[in-house]
């Protein structure tokens, strides 16, 4: 979760407080993670892709089932069969099978810790030219995000693209509704992030506000400061 530093006026302090503190609570590193892969697509002149919440749980059903098959510097071994993807992911996640399109890429990554969208992209997922040969793949027009974290366990992540329409393929019965998101987090979802795989950004949370109460305190009582 990133910090925004401003220099306020006292009139506004408090608006910018309720602004940090909604910040640090609200986020989706899953949804972050298409921002930046959309960045990095048009940055190339190439379109955007639609956020897929049926892609992106399926993504976590991947990341969920591949994240212990993690080494000890970031390589996975894990290869679901392909029939996982319409006999198990797409059913656990609630899209309907006629809806059901083409995966046309995947790229998937995993860390011993939790690491923030922008180095997650960069240094786990988008690591190499391969990567970043299915990234910009013209023929993708969907995407989803899914990762998830365990303790004593790997962060891993996946991406998912497809060459659908937008909301006709991966669609999910009642709007998602039915899916019961336990862990881990996925694009799309307007279910929060399971607080128990973000632990390390949950400490950072914390800390921040410490922080930013310590920065109103001094701005509130400058001469108390000045005598300590």
């Amino acid at each position: 979760m990133l910090i925004t530093y401003c220099n306020c006026t006292s009139t506004s302090y408090i608006f910018f407080t309720v602004h940090c503190y909604m910040l640090l609570i609200s986020g989706d590193p899953a949804n972050d993670l298409v921002d930046i892969i959309n960045k990095n697509r048009t940055s190339q002149k190439l379109p955007q892709l639609n956020d897929s919440p049926g892609l992106g749980c399926m993504a976590l059903q991947y990341a969920e089932l591949c994240k212990g098959n993690c080494t000890s510097n970031g390589v996975v071994n894990c290869k679901p069969p392909e029939d996982d993807f319409t006999e198990v992911f797409g059913p656990n996640c609630g899209v309907e099978l006629p809806t059901f399109g083409t995966i046309t890429g995947h790229i998937v990554g995993c860390q011993p810790k939790y690491l923030e969208p922008s180095p997650a992209f960069s240094h786990v997922l988008v690591k190499d030219s391969k990567a970043l040969s299915i990234l910009r793949n013209k023929s993708h027009t969907e995407v989803g995000v899914g990762l998830v974290g365990a303790h004593k366990s790997s962060f891993f992540w996946c991406i998912l693209f497809s060459n659908g329409k937008t909301n006709s393929t991966f669609v999910l019965e009642d709007n998602g509704k039915g899916i019961k998101q336990k862990k881990g987090c996925f694009s799309g979802s307007t279910s929060p992030c399971s607080n128990g795989q973000r632990i390390p950004v949950f400490l950072n949370n914390v800390m921040a506000l410490v922080l930013l109460h310590f920065s109103l305190l001094q701005h509130w009582y400058p001469t108390w400061f000045a005598m300590m």
